[in-house]
């Protein structure tokens, strides 16, 4: 052990961590989930290190030595995740987190200046590293980036999976077969109507979660404590801003007022939101599979989910829609996790919400599901999919509202009660209509010919 100290005394750390006295403390304090911020979060942390070390020395407020020490300290540390050991669950505002990134960040820099771990002599984590910054406009700067990252890999791979569904949507194109509304049957549809239909509210998606970004280009890096910008030189935040635009690709901004974004956290709210939305719409097209797939003999079985492991330790040969009832899970999971964000984000008071710690943790355990299951869902389950077009025509041709399209040639009421002798006698619509001569038999033909062809 090695012996350190903050504002509160001496504490023993571990001799072999490049982390110090508050990280230690927070250790301790903070045993909730033991997880930890993933390593997206923690490169677009040290990114915020570098650029205001960067932009410290070109105000002259830091010099050179001591910022290239920083960048280098920095960089190392990008391979160094095990180092940053703070609980998701922690201090508000992300205070534990900011300091153990300070802290690594300056006991990196001491061996780099041939000095030993804990000794700030010459790079201090509060005085040197956190130059010109607080937790309160970091932690969430390094918020947006970090969901930012995560969401451009997210939208590229919805996009591929509404392609799978729109491919599938060409392939089933011509199979008619019964609509459903209320879950009662409906007027036809074809196979392809519903599946090029989830191919577009994916795309949808996709096209939110890009246009989401747009309000999380705004960073409020430069606003300090409360948002005066307490204790930064002048030109400070625009060259920040500038260099960690740079280091990040991408066109960060800073916003039209420094108090709001502090106090506020619209930005993560909004874009949880969606994340949302998204998860319902997968959730519902889940169910919808799964409920097409059902049977193989009493339920509907129009459409066949691989096989992809056997469903029952008791009951041989069975065969369960695994991949999309884990999707499910998945987008329960989501939704509260947004309801965790929905929380917190009315959870601050004043000049700053501190619950941006689990709105952060939870927004990105909510892109990490999605990214690392819906490729497997793509292609396990998605691109496997095959119809019964036998299942798909013999339920078609007993479906009772296929008298909707006889109502302009015999009228509402009578196809009305055609529909309910063809359910009461079990004669398909068509047949029915021909037998009591209400349209001839090629004008039946023509009307259900699609239908009847199949």
């Amino acid at each position: 052990m090695r012996i350190e100290q903050d504002s509160l005394g001496p504490v023993e750390v571990p001799e072999n961590v490049y982390y110090g006295a508050q990280t230690q403390r927070a250790v301790k304090n903070f045993k909730a989930s033991g997880k930890t911020f993933p390593p997206d979060f923690i490169e677009a942390y040290l990114l915020i290190k570098k650029a205001c070390a960067m932009a410290n020395a070109s105000c002259g407020k830091l010099d050179a030595d001591r910022k290239d020490i920083i960048i280098s300290a920095c960089e190392r540390a990008e391979n160094l995740f095990d180092q940053f050991v703070v609980d998701i669950f922690q201090a508000g505002a992300g205070t534990s987190f900011n300091m153990n990134v300070n802290e690594v960040v300056a006991n990196l820099a001491a061996e780099l200046a041939g000095k030993k771990k804990g000794d700030y002599s010459y790079i201090h984590p509060n005085d040197h590293v956190n130059m010109s910054q607080s937790t309160n406009d970091t932690f969430p700067t390094a918020s947006h980036i970090a969901v930012i990252w995560k969401a451009e890999v997210l939208i590229k791979i919805l996009r591929d999976l509404a392609k799978a569904f729109k491919v599938k949507g060409s392939e089933f194109s011509e199979v008619e077969k019964s609509g459903r509304t209320h879950l009662m049957d409906a007027t036809p549809v074809t196979v392809g109507h519903e599946f090029s239909a989830y191919a577009f509210s994916l795309e949808r998606c996709a096209e939110l979660l890009k246009a989401g970004r747009e309000i999380l280009l705004e960073v409020p890096l430069g606003s300090t404590a409360t948002g005066r910008g307490d204790n930064t030189p002048e030109g400070f935040t625009e060259l920040a801003l500038g260099y960690l635009s740079e280091l990040s690709v991408m066109p960060l901004r800073k916003p039209v007022d420094s108090f709001e974004p502090l106090q506020s956290r619209i930005g993560l709210s909004v874009y949880s939101g969606y994340l949302n939305v998204l998860a319902r719409e997968l959730n519902r097209i889940a169910n919808d599979l799964r409920l097409l797939n059902s049977g193989p003999t009493a339920g509907l079985a129009e459409i066949a989910l691989p096989a992809v492991q056997p469903g029952s330790s008791i009951m041989p040969g069975k065969v369960n829609p695994v991949m999309a009832e884990c999707l499910n899970m998945v987008c329960f999971k989501i939704i509260g996790n947004h309801t965790t964000v929905s929380e917190a984000s009315q959870a601050g008071q004043l000049e700053l919400n501190v619950m941006t710690p689990v709105m952060t943790s939870s927004i990105l355990e909510s892109l990490e599901l999605l990214i690392n299951y819906l490729p497997d869902f793509q292609k396990r389950c998605v691109e496997g999919i095959s119809v019964n077009r036998k299942r798909c025509r013999e339920l078609i041709l007993l479906n009772p509202s296929l008298a909707t399209l006889l109502s302009t040639e015999i009228g509402y009421d009578r196809a009305a009660k055609l529909a309910l002798e063809s359910m009461e006698k079990e004669i398909p619509v068509p047949e029915l209509a021909v037998e009591k001569g209400l349209i001839t038999k090629q004008k039946a033909a023509v009307i259900f010919k699609k239908y009847l062809e199949q």
